[in-house]
């Protein structure tokens, strides 16, 4: 596998790419794009957790503020 950067259209992300050209990969330059590093993992951490089981607000204030 290597890096693909002759098609990179957005400086500091590229492609890792096998054999055949087949796009495996990213590569992020965390410096350049630590807040586009954060979202992408904010909703794939949501994204994961959407089957957990929900709590109301009510339930929520509740244990945080003690019986309401």
């Amino acid at each position: 596998m290597h890096a693909e950067s002759k098609h990179r259209k957005l400086k500091g992300v590229e492609f890792v790419v096998d054999g055949s050209g087949e796009k495996k990969a990213v590569l992020i330059d965390l410096k350049r794009h630590r807040g586009l590093w954060e979202d992408f993992y904010d909703t794939a951490v949501a994204n994961a957790r959407v089957q957990e089981p929900r709590e109301s607000i009510k339930q929520v204030k509740r244990k945080v503020l003690g019986a309401a």
